[in-house]
């Protein structure tokens, strides 16, 4: 993730990038493109209904309440854009294969994506831990995400006749557990990238062909996990490492504040850190395991940057401590990202009084693709267990395929 940055610039600048259905009077509004038709078949195309105060999406024979704020992105006309669960919106279709979001997207409110689907009858999940919702029903697959407003995810869920009240719990419920990949899939020395959502295929296949990076960073839960990640299956894993790419998967959990970072202020905080880190650890670890990432995996819990000191510096110390200790029971390895201001000058400050993460993902924008760095000692995750993000924010193209992504130098067994 991108901490440097001025989230609240970046965030306008792909919201006007972004299809946005304009509101001015009660009105009908066709927002399927003629693929999408085709696909929906029988159901027909999809309309939008507006009043004062809310808008209606009638979408493959279901409609869809939401306040009038909020967007509505259609997918099949814009298939490029970032479908993303930080900002209030409601998208349309299937994602693109190329998502224009920006690296450092963090955050989690209330919105949702409603996708083509097939089969008959209900079913519906929550993850409480990661505020989201996950429903299949009568032609359609929704995720679901709330922040605060729990509520009124239910609300819209439930008048759109889906039966969230008989949601079953837990973070992959009814997800069936993958085969592990093998135990070099996440070892790695040399360049990688993260970006916000997992790249399509077609992309992947480019930069693997047209670029000096051999591992990516993928992000496979957490509450504050702002973009969708419709690529990012066990199948999407296994192919990828068949075709020579390593991984290093990203936790984006609570966060030492709402603010800091690139939150923008949208960011769930720690408040209780011992519960809310061992709570992270088992739905880390959950999320991994039905990825296909195996016991000993490192799992890198996301720590946006913030002003270390006080009782700050407790809260996130605690956090991170018992996510580690969790992670060790359960048989993963821990990792951390942090900026080398805050979160390293902690732990190294702290060395004695903490459970340190197997590995350290640092952040200095430096521009020096190198796991050597001057806040931390020699002697401290000595035996490759770093990972240097040492450029954010950058937007590159490699085989015609523009990314947005943050730069990292690995060296991990």
């Amino acid at each position: 993730m991108a901490w440097p940055g001025n989230p609240t610039e970046e965030r306008a600048i792909h919201a006007a990038r972004s299809p946005q259905f304009r509101r001015g009077g009660a009105r009908t509004l066709t927002v399927l493109a003629a693929a999408a038709v085709l696909a929906a078949g029988a159901l027909g195309p999809a309309d939008a209904i507006e009043s004062d105060d809310t808008i209606t999406v009638a979408y493959r024979g279901h409609e869809f309440t939401v306040p009038a704020s909020w967007q509505v992105v259609d997918l099949d006309k814009d298939p490029d854009a970032c479908v993303r669960f930080d900002r209030h919106a409601l998208y349309l279709g299937t994602p693109g294969d190329q998502q224009n979001c920006p690296a450092g997207a963090t955050g989690r409110t209330e919105a949702l994506l409603i996708q083509p689907g097939s089969g008959g009858g209900s079913t519906v999940t929550e993850n409480r831990t990661a505020g989201t919702y996950r429903v299949t029903a009568d032609g359609i697959i929704v995720t679901a995400t709330y922040g605060e407003d729990r509520t009124k995810i239910q609300d819209i869920l439930g008048k759109a006749g889906l039966p969230v009240a008989a949601a079953q719990k837990g973070p992959t419920a009814g997800a069936p557990e993958a085969a592990a990949l093998p135990a070099d899939a996440t070892s790695f020395r040399g360049e990688g990238f993260d970006a916000c959502t997992a790249p399509g295929q077609s992309a992947m296949d480019a930069w693997r062909d047209d670029s000096d990076y051999g591992a990516v960073g993928v992000y496979i839960g957490g509450i504050n996990r702002a973009c969708a990640q419709t690529h990012l299956t066990a199948g999407w894993l296994r192919k990828q490492y068949a075709n020579g790419w390593r991984f290093f998967p990203l936790y984006v959990g609570r966060q030492p504040t709402s603010d800091g970072g690139s939150c923008g202020g949208g960011c769930a905080a720690i408040t209780d850190p011992v519960p809310e880190g061992t709570e992270a650890a088992d739905d880390a670890a959950k999320q991994a395991t039905a990825l296909g990432f195996g016991k000993g995996t490192v799992i890198y819990d996301d720590l946006e940057n913030y002003t270390p000191g006080g009782s700050l510096t407790s809260q996130v110390l605690g956090y991170l401590d018992a996510y580690t200790k969790r992670l060790h029971k359960l048989g993963y390895r821990s990792g951390a990202y942090g900026n080398t201001s805050s979160l390293v000058t902690d732990l190294v400050a702290n060395k004695s009084r903490v459970t340190l993460p197997d590995v350290i993902h640092f952040a200095r924008w430096d521009g020096r693709s190198t796991t050597a760095d001057s806040s931390i000692p020699a002697s401290q995750w000595a035996k490759h267990q770093r990972i240097h993000q040492y450029l954010g924010d950058r937007t590159e193209t490699h085989g015609d395929v523009t990314i947005s992504i943050d730069r990292d130098r690995l060296d991990v067994d």
